[in-house]
């Protein structure tokens, strides 16, 4: 389709008027109904008012989602027809800015060149294009690493609640990326409350990994249908950044959730009627269309982390359960764990990876993180035990256990880059290599001797007998 820019003057002559405002849902009685997804547009006192259409109620009318502000609307007011749906100008210039929905800029800066746009309803590509998932994607942390490794081109879910450390975890991802693979990140802000992306775009720039960063926001206080959107329009970025530059693309989502509870929004506004635990009966549908987009060509992978609020910390959520069924690694963020100081605060025994196999890690690995997660494993067996009838009444197979897990745990925490502002702690980023050195040498007991606090908070231990 013809790429129309939303701020021209409509070319096309009017397709009809407003007959009812329902908050941010507006009906439109049209001269020739157009087709679903279709954006229009209608001008208040010199501000461009877009809408997309959903519904068509009969021969006549369209239902329609604002994708801005409702206020200033009001009856009679005409309607164009873009000829398009929803585009974005796409530009190699996108880099280092931060952008709304609509791939205007919201930094202060200059727009974007207007030479090309994309439909944000891209289609997936071919299967005969797409690349599957069967490499490892390091990112210097190394609980993650050993644990619950990344599949390059594959998709991350990070599970948990609120105050957990999700949102450090994905700036540390950011980080990796262009430190360890010279990538670019795409950030895509759905329902961010202005204050978290204000900050966050100041704690990126600070760590320097903005110029290889484009970030899109759809803050909180803006019409469900812009946040409902604005996944897809990162989403084509990341697409356009993975053809064009044919460079890893991390494309990180925070918050998924907040996705799903905008969908539910905009269903419930479409006079849909709810399905289990009032989400909307098209949730599966709409979950399943942005995931399958996010696909590596033999050109350029797009590698998605996205963080997932947990209602009530319940992995059974229909929404979290919908998400669950797209992904290659779940890591569980724990509130057990960050109350210990553990951080990041990943719940070993319940994170997982679909790459967690001999044939795709190697023995070594394989053997590695499958020998600390049975430590781990059987320190949290015997918690209440030690609680209660203290360490020494465990038999001497089960006290080195413990003791080796608690070491095990303690060197599975890590200081941050992003962080180190605030923490005092340099950031660190340890090689995989030099991770399972280090774990093969808490199981054969070769630090047995070494305090606690000697293996927390610190990079590799090499730099400890330095």
């Amino acid at each position: 389709m013809k790429a129309v820019r939303f701020d021209d003057k409509p070319e096309a002559p009017p397709i009809g008027e407003i007959t009812e405002i329902h908050g941010p849902v507006v009906v439109i009685a049209c001269r020739k109904l157009p087709p679903l997804r279709r954006a229009l547009k209608t001008e208040v006192d010199g501000d461009i008012y877009l809408f997309e259409v959903h519904q068509h109620l009969d021969e006549r009318h369209v239902r329609a989602i604002t994708l801005h502000y409702s206020s200033g609307l009001r009856r009679g007011l005409v309607v164009y027809d873009t000829q398009a749906p929803v585009q974005v100008p796409v530009s190699e210039t996108c880099l280092g800015r931060l952008l709304n929905g609509f791939g205007e800029p919201l930094d202060g800066g200059v727009p974007l060149e207007r030479k090309e746009f994309r439909n944000i309803h891209g289609r997936p590509i071919a299967l005969s294009e797409a690349v599957g998932v069967s490499e490892v994607l390091e990112t210097g942390i190394k609980a993650i690493d050993l644990l619950c490794p990344f599949a390059r081109g594959g998709k991350t879910g990070l599970f948990g609640g609120a105050g957990v450390g999700k949102t450090v975890l994905i700036m540390e991802f950011m980080h990796a990326i262009a430190a360890l693979h010279a990538g670019v990140s795409v950030f895509a802000g759905v329902g961010e409350r202005i204050r978290e992306g204000h900050e966050l775009w100041h704690e990126i720039r600070k760590a320097g990994v903005m110029p290889q960063t484009l970030m899109v926001f759809g803050q909180m206080d803006e019409s469900p249908g812009v946040r409902f959107r604005v996944g897809l329009s990162a989403l084509t970025y990341a697409e356009y950044l993975r053809d064009a530059t044919a460079r890893e693309v991390l494309f990180v989502m925070d918050n998924i959730f907040r996705f799903v509870q905008a969908g539910s929004e905009v269903s419930s506004l479409l006079g849909r009627m709810s399905a289990t635990v009032g989400y909307q009966p098209t949730l599966t549908t709409e979950v399943a269309e942005m995931q399958e987009r996010i696909v590596s060509t033999g050109r350029g992978a797009i590698t998605a982390v996205q963080a997932v609020y947990v209602p009530a910390d319940d992995m059974t959520d229909p929404a979290v359960s919908a998400i669950l069924s797209h992904l290659d690694t779940t890591v569980i963020l724990s509130r057990d764990q960050a109350g210990k100081g553990i951080y990041p605060a990943l719940d070993p025994l319940s994170s997982a990876s679909k790459l967690m196999d001999r044939y795709t890690l190697g023995d070594r690995h394989y053997r590695t993180a499958e020998s600390v997660r049975e430590h781990l494993a059987r320190y949290h067996e015997l918690e209440d035990i030690i609680a209660m009838l203290g360490i020494e009444e465990l038999s001497e197979k089960d006290q080195r256990i413990v003791r080796r897990a608690r070491r095990l745990q303690q060197y599975l925490t890590q200081p941050f880059h992003i962080t180190a502002a605030h923490t005092g702690l340099p950031g660190v980023s340890v090689p995989l290599q030099d991770t399972l050195d280090d774990c093969e040498a808490f199981l054969s007991g070769k630090y047995d001797e070494t305090p606690e606090e000697a293996c927390y908070m610190r990079g590799s231990m090499k730099e400890m007998r330095r």
